[in-house]
């Protein structure tokens, strides 16, 4: 699966999933940060999942309406953690994702949000 890394995530997640077969890029890399609407914009226009800690990104894809290849959400997670849950989610929710779905990750909970008009 493709998958934009946001700058939040620990980078080690990046070679983790890129050992794992996802073709994984991670913001961090990137010589500055360009904003979460242009973050956004990149996976779409790239057709990656966007994996991020920051809750803005689904403000932006439900409120304001955005358009996107799936959005995984990681929320207070050890950075071994994210690595596992992240590679996880990937992997059983495929398919959910490539629908569009806002997955949010916590220890011990997930929730899936498939687009309505699904």
């Amino acid at each position: 699966m493709k998958v934009l890394l946001d700058s939040c995530v620990w980078g080690g997640v990046s070679p983790a999933l890129g050992a794992t077969g996802h073709d994984v890029i991670w913001a961090g890399d990137w010589p500055s940060d360009p904003g979460d609407d242009e973050i956004l914009a990149r996976a779409r226009a790239e057709g990656r999942v966007l994996i991020t800690i920051d809750k803005d990104f689904g403000e932006l894809a439900v409120a304001k309406g955005q358009p996107h290849h799936g959005i995984v959400r990681l929320v207070n997670l050890a950075s071994w953690l994210q690595v596992r849950l992240a590679n996880r989610v990937l992997d059983t929710h495929k398919e959910d994702l490539l629908r569009g779905a806002i997955i949010t990750v916590e220890r011990g909970r997930l929730r899936v949000r498939v687009p309505a008009d699904q």
